[in-house]
């Protein structure tokens, strides 16, 4: 069944620092809806970044790249056997991954440590431009997977 045509949403850059990746980031902190909980948030890790004498936008975009995969493995169903196939990773899907992986890792710190989300965000972000960190561990177990399955790449398709 045909599905028509798409016409791709362009994400609006963020008011304050004109990125997109800050409005993604924004997106995906957002629960239920709470946009302005969720800007709120954000800026205030920013604001952090911009108190320490740094550049938040070039902070974030040290760490998605620092976080993004090059490579996923996807399970191919081939005679009745799954293998696990490593696949090269879109740019869309690196952000996306990047991204989640940043939070996911902010989520799951402590909450002695850090008493607010945006303690375990700021953390988190500079741990994963310096490449340290949480989710700079998922991207590397990633990647590993990846290779351990590469004998299984003629499978693409």
């Amino acid at each position: 069944m045909p599905r028509g045509n798409y016409k791709k949403q362009t994400i609006r850059p963020d008011s304050i620092y004109k990125s997109p990746e800050v409005t993604k980031l924004v997106n995906y902190v957002m629960l239920d809806g709470k946009k302005s909980v969720a800007l709120k948030i954000v800026h205030e890790v920013f604001a952090r970044f911009v108190a320490d004498k740094k550049d938040p936008v070039q902070i974030l975009h040290q760490a998605v790249t620092n976080v993004a995969p090059n490579f996923e493995v996807k399970p191919r169903r081939l005679g009745g056997a799954s293998y696990l196939v490593p696949v090269e990773v879109r740019r869309t899907r690196k952000l996306f991954l990047a991204l989640n992986w940043i939070i996911d890792a902010a989520q799951t710190r402590s909450n002695k440590e850090f008493k607010t989300f945006a303690n375990k965000l700021h953390v988190e972000l500079s741990e994963a431009a310096q490449n340290t960190g949480n989710a700079v561990n998922k991207k590397i177990q990633t990647e590993k997977l990846a290779d351990a399955n590469k004998a299984f790449a003629h499978l693409k398709w």
